[in-house]
């Protein structure tokens, strides 16, 4: 198959603070010849996620920076148009980490074929991937879900959150979480089943209103965000509650340090766990989610919304609109 050009996005500069175009570059790339063993991928759909921002910093974390110059990566799903590997047949359909590019030549390894079970191939980026995964080891695993625990989730309607909701709430369990919008507290509300629901953006005092929301306290604490939120939520701690820290968002675009919260010490005088982790850790469970996961959206008890930016040149236009609240659910690219 003859390719005239690939295009892809690379990194052409670090952002200081907030992403902005000028940080993002649409190139053309010739490519190479597909040689013994290698397989020829077309992606069809690709996932921006908040965690790409810290790669994109030069600095140490649990995974190395984007490189400057190169296109970037993340979750993608894709067709084998051409295969010299009979592991792959043309047609098949598989899941890799080679977004934010249309094509790309791989031996493989690094391919996840899809089960065919009738789920959309683009679940396989939220609910049923890398986000369905997060929450699902973030609230059985690390926050050790109870049936009829108090449950508080921020960023309550992205990919992450929405799903936490719902497993909590098929774990008889009741569920407050924060929005950035009104629209998006009536999906959660009324779509999800979401006991009350807070937003952030409207709040004119976030403790008072979180309060209201949890008015018998939280059990367990699924945090997306940080910064106020995770200040607000302290103090509605019960005796011996979970704390799952997913993420940060607040902080990520932070051009100085931020002043922690004053009252860690209810970690101490509530007898807290507070735990951050990496879903990568978990993927040995990743086979059993998916079956079990699969079970559940079959059975009509999980639902999942999707924002939708059309070609790769939208990627930044989709990435930055994840930190200006632009998505409800998973934020996708159809390339």
């Amino acid at each position: 198959m003859y390719i005239e050009a690939n295009q892809q996005i690379i990194l052409k500069s670090r952002p200081e603070g907030q992403p902005t175009h000028d940080n993002f570059q649409l190139v053309s790339t010739p490519l190479p010849t597909l040689g013994a063993g290698e397989v020829l991928v077309k992606n069809l759909w690709m996932s921006v996620d908040p965690y790409m921002r810290g790669r994109m910093s030069e600095r140490d974390s649990y995974i190395a920076p984007f490189a400057l110059n190169e296109p970037l990566e993340g979750g993608a799903v894709g067709e084998v148009v051409e295969s010299n590997n009979p592991a792959f047949a043309v047609g098949t359909k598989v899941a890799s980490s080679k977004g934010w590019r249309q094509y790309f030549i791989t031996s493989g390894e690094e391919l996840q074929p899809l089960p065919d079970n009738g789920i959309p191939e683009q679940a396989f980026l939220g609910v049923m991937g890398m986000p369905g995964m997060t929450a699902y080891v973030g609230l059985m695993k690390i926050a050790e879900l109870k049936p009829g625990d108090r449950v508080f989730v921020s960023a309550a309607s992205g990919a992450v959150g929405a799903l936490v909701c719902q497993l909590a709430k098929l774990q008889g369990c009741y569920v407050a979480g924060s929005v950035g919008s009104d629209a998006k507290a009536r999906y959660l509300k009324e779509e999800l089943g979401v006991d009350a629901v807070v937003n952030y953006k409207t709040s004119q005092n976030l403790h008072k209103d979180i309060a209201a929301a949890t008015p018998e306290g939280v059990d367990v604490y699924f945090e997306n965000v940080g910064g106020a939120h995770l200040e607000a939520v302290l103090n509605r701690m019960n005796a011996h509650g979970r704390i799952a820290v997913c993420g940060m968002i607040d902080l990520y675009n932070a051009t100085a340090p931020q002043p922690g919260p004053a009252n860690l010490s209810n970690l101490v005088t509530k007898k807290l766990k507070m735990q951050g982790f990496i879903v990568s850790d978990h993927w040995d469970g990743y086979p059993a989610f998916v079956a079990e996961m699969a079970q559940w959206i079959q059975q009509k008890k999980i639902s999942w919304q999707e924002t939708v930016f059309e070609g790769i040149e939208q990627a930044p236009d989709a990435f930055i609109g994840l930190f200006e609240g632009k998505n409800t659910g998973k934020m996708l690219v159809r390339l």
